[in-house]
Formats: C-alpha cells, sequence, structure tokens
C-alpha cells in the first residue's frame, strides 16, 4: 500500500479548517479520515480536529475494528461520542454558535471496505482506471435534485450549493450514511468540498490514473490545479492506493 495525505488552505481563506490523517493498526487495518470544519472565529479548525483526532485515538487503540458489522456499530458508535463533545464545546464556548464539520471516512481490512459520511466532503474509488464517487453529499440542492426540482447541471452553480444539510455538530444525533464498497477497487481518495468545488470529477481522475506520477505527487498535483483556478476554499484529500504492495 502506499498512502498519502494533504491539507492546504488555498488562495483566498486566511486559516485552514480542515483536518486529514491516515492511519494503520496493529492489524494492518487503514483508516482514512476528512473532516471540513465550520463555525466562527476560527472555531471550524477545532470541530475537525476534535473529529479526526478523537476517531484517530480510538482506530490506534483498537488492534482490531473486527467484522463489517462491528466496523459499522464501531463508526457510529465514535461518531455520536464526538458529535456530542463537538456539541458541549460549542455549549462551553460563547464564541463557538454554528461550530460544527463535515466528515468522510474510510475502513480497509483484508475482509472488507466500507465508507460512511456526514456533510459534502467526499468518498471515492478507482476501479479499473476510472473514478467513482462512492459518496453522497447532504446538501440542499441534492435534495432538489432527488425532489426533481433541479437538475445536476443546475445544481452545480446553484447559489446555495454549499447550505449542509447534516454534519456533526448540527444537532443531538449523528448517522453515518454508510456504503459498502467494492474489495476489489484499487485506490480510494477522500477529499473536502475544496477539491470537488474547483475541479471536476474527469480532471480529478486524469490525474490519479496517470502511472507516472507517485501517490504523493498525485495528491500535489491535485492541491496545485485547485489553487491555480484560484483556490477558493481549503483543499484536503486523503490517498491510499495499492500499487507498490
Amino acid at each position: 500500500m502506499k498512502a498519502c495525505y494533504m491539507t492546504d488552505s488555498g488562495r483566498v481563506r486566511s486559516h485552514n479548517e480542515d483536518s486529514v490523517t491516515i492511519l494503520k493498526n496493529a492489524s494492518d487495518e487503514y483508516l482514512l479520515i476528512v473532516a471540513d470544519g465550520m463555525g466562527g472565529h476560527r472555531k471550524g479548525e477545532v470541530a475537525s480536529s476534535i473529529a479526526v483526532s478523537r476517531l484517530g485515538k480510538r482506530f490506534n487503540d483498537t488492534p482490531s475494528i473486527g467484522s463489517k458489522l462491528d466496523a459499522v456499530n464501531w463508526l457510529n458508535d465514535n461518531i455520536n461520542e464526538i458529535n456530542k463533545e463537538i456539541l458541549e464545546y460549542g455549549e462551553r464556548n460563547v464564541d463557538s454558535k454554528g461550530l460544527g464539520t463535515t466528515v468522510v471516512v474510510s475502513l480497509l481490512t483484508k475482509n472488507y471496505l466500507i465508507f460512511g459520511n456526514i456533510g459534502d466532503s467526499s468518498g471515492f474509488v478507482i476501479k479499473n482506471n476510472k473514478l467513482h464517487k462512492v459518496t453522497k453529499d447532504h446538501t440542499l440542492v441534492n435534495l432538489l435534485v432527488d425532489a426533481g426540482n433541479l437538475t445536476e447541471d443546475e445544481a452545480k452553480t446553484h447559489p446555495k450549493k454549499n447550505v449542509l444539510m447534516k454534519a456533526l455538530g448540527a444537532s443531538e444525533k449523528a448517522e453515518l450514511d454508510i456504503f459498502d464498497v467494492d474489495m476489489e477497487s484499487e485506490a480510494i481518495m477522500l477529499c473536502s468540498d475544496g477539491l470537488t468545488n474547483m475541479l471536476t470529477e474527469e480532471q480529478i481522475e486524469k490525474v490519479l490514473i496517470d502511472e507516472e506520477l507517485e501517490a504523493e505527487e498525485k495528491v500535489e498535483k491535485l492541491i496545485m490545479k485547485c489553487n491555480a483556478r484560484g483556490g477558493n476554499d481549503n483543499i484536503s484529500i486523503a490517498y491510499l492506493t495499492r500499487n507498490g504492495e
């Protein structure tokens, strides 16, 4: 396996509210996490850091996640605990009203690959040299598309395309959407919307399937391309590939 993760503040934002990591535990199981924080007075990075650091520590402290059902329960239990911690932080700190974060996670073991998400950070896989989006964004425009009130093309330029319907810290209960993913996938990529709002899936795919680039070079190139197009938001990417096993 080859793994690489990076975060960049972009060209517009004065600070970075994203958090990202890739971890491997004692059983050679992998956890990838990307969180995109939100909230006033620079508290977005607090929420995203809580999500990534807490989930990461619990993963490192777990010798093996267990079965697929165990993994789903582990993710949901921990995400709910993290959600409570973010809510409590907001209650204790009056300048943190609106504190919250998206989260997208992936768990890879010898027997299964699952994704989970809340918000509009995205999870993808590469299979047969094609990029496939696994997760579904919890946004207002996606609800409108599902209801038949917007086309997908209209959604891309809608003025409220970034309005979230779900996030950690937004309500008392947090539940991940869970996706059971094909184990034959060649690579995993998680990212914040700072990537997907600046590059099309075709542009992302072109970089990720470039056999002349190493994992780190692919991630660096994607961030560079976002910034070349304006870098309107923080950009975070977690990338894991089987090439070079």
